[in-house]
């Protein structure tokens, strides 16, 4: 007999971080809806009985906007809005036991693989037949699919192993059937995602198999984009850059982050790769996929660097010319190799280099984009904004890159579909057009 008055069980599932999180929070909403458990993600109604927070641990601010979260919820629960919350993810998996002494309200922390033990608070059951289903909490026309999990690299500054284990890549098989399903759906893109997803097969095929996983997943009836994020620049398998060449519905985009551009620092950073072979590998990534869109990180700050392997950072990304970039601060993880070294470079300075490598890249991008102008390219159309259809070409990713802005007054077109836009103007990390009329 319910108490009166009480709410209907309700799990609000909240994520932070990265894709990769998200694919998890979406797993987890799959398995309780499976279980007929009312589910939901980020539901702004105040009407859930449970809250599970997925965690991001990857940096000091993530870890700082993580915690603000849980406590956001612990006050929920205080005032009696909800009644359960668990918290889940990165910084949960290696801060557990800190977490539990200095936030006790929260009714129970999980670890990344602690799914089963999730569900069991639910008195709900891991359902095998929904491995390869998802239920997407982005658009409805592209998804995430998540080809491994894990990291086996020693890079200096980075703590995922920490929180995220050892490399285990997923079988073909399973990934294909997932981006058919994927695909059923309506879902048109998919972005491949993992720590690291040149190392792919390894561990399950002896051998790194990402060309023939990109090549199963081309055969897919259906599926207009594969877009590839996350590839690791040492031990790079170049033999995807004919697959991706040859391919119509492989994007001409590559995601590979860099983090620097010294040899000096990129040693210091356990990289296992130098400038030389980078150029080399940027190089004959372009002579095979010419007009290939490279999207990299960098991180400034790191131990060690000087005002000189800053200066060969900035030297690098203006011979580079990277399509896009990203560039973090360095921030100094306990338990990393970096975490034993001292932490030198004055937050003032890192946050100056910060500033100093956008503003090269702004001036980067924008020559790239004018250079786009008078061009048709098939687009993507996200969402409408305002006055503007929102799009996307083959070069840009959701979230983190260019977007195309069409005029919503004078063209009427659908979200999810694709539209050929021809570009009338550039801006350094947005374009404006407008359809082409057949």
């Amino acid at each position: 007999m319910k108490t009166k008055g009480r709410k209907k069980e309700k799990v609000n599932v909240v994520t932070l971080g990265c894709a990769k999180n998200l694919v998890d929070s979406e797993v987890i909403l799959t398995q309780l809806k499976g279980n007929n458990i009312d589910a939901v993600h980020e539901s702004q109604k105040n009407d859930a009985t449970t809250v599970i927070v997925n965690t991001c641990g990857f940096i000091e601010n993530a870890k700082q906007e993580s915690i603000d979260t849980i406590l956001k919820f612990v006050d929920a629960k205080q005032e009696g809005h909800i009644e359960k919350l668990y918290v889940t993810g990165c910084l949960s998996h290696r801060y557990k036991d800190d977490l539990a002494k200095e936030i006790p309200d929260v009714d129970e922390y999980f670890g990344t693989t602690d799914l089963k033990s999730i569900l069991a608070k639910f008195k709900a059951d891991y359902k095998h037949e929904l491995i390869g289903e998802r239920q997407i909490t982005t658009d409805n026309h592209y998804a995430y699919l998540k080809i491994a999990e894990g990291c086996d690299r020693p890079c200096s500054f980075c703590a995922i192993p920490l929180m995220r284990g050892k490399h285990v890549s997923r079988p073909i098989e399973e990934l294909v059937t997932e981006a058919k399903n994927l695909v059923k759906n309506g879902v048109k893109e998919i972005l491949l995602i993992a720590q690291d997803s040149t190392y792919y097969g390894l561990d399950l095929y002896k051998k790194r198999n990402l060309a023939e996983l990109l090549e199963k997943l081309s055969e897919v009836e259906g599926l207009d984009w594969i877009r590839l994020h996350y590839a690791f620049p040492t031990g790079f398998p170049e033999d995807i850059l004919q697959v991706m060449a040859e391919k119509e519905n492989i994007c001409s985009y590559l995601d590979i982050p860099l983090q620097h551009g010294s040899s000096k620092v990129l040693k210091l950073m356990r990289r296992g790769t130098d400038r030389e072979k980078t150029t080399k590998l940027l190089k004959k990534i372009r002579e095979q996929i010419p007009g290939i869109a490279i999207r990299t990180t960098m991180i400034v700050g790191h131990p060690g660097e000087t005002e000189e392997d800053f200066q060969e950072l900035m030297d690098f990304v203006e011979e580079s010319r990277f399509d896009r970039l990203g560039v973090f601060a360095y921030s100094h993880e306990e338990d990393t190799h970096a975490g034993t070294m001292n932490d030198d470079v004055p937050e003032e300075v890192k946050n100056e280099r910060v500033d100093a490598l956008m503003e090269l890249q702004e001036g980067i991008s924008l020559e790239i984009n004018e250079g786009k102008v008078g061009n048709t390219y098939k687009t993507l159309i996200d969402r409408k904004d305002g006055d503007y259809f929102v799009g996307r070409t083959e070069f840009d990713s959701p979230e983190v890159d260019n977007e195309v802005l069409i005029s919503a007054k004078d063209h009427y077109l659908r979200v999810g579909d694709f539209a050929n836009i021809k570009i009338t103007a550039a801006e350094p990390f947005d374009l404006y057009g407008e359809p082409v009329v057949e």
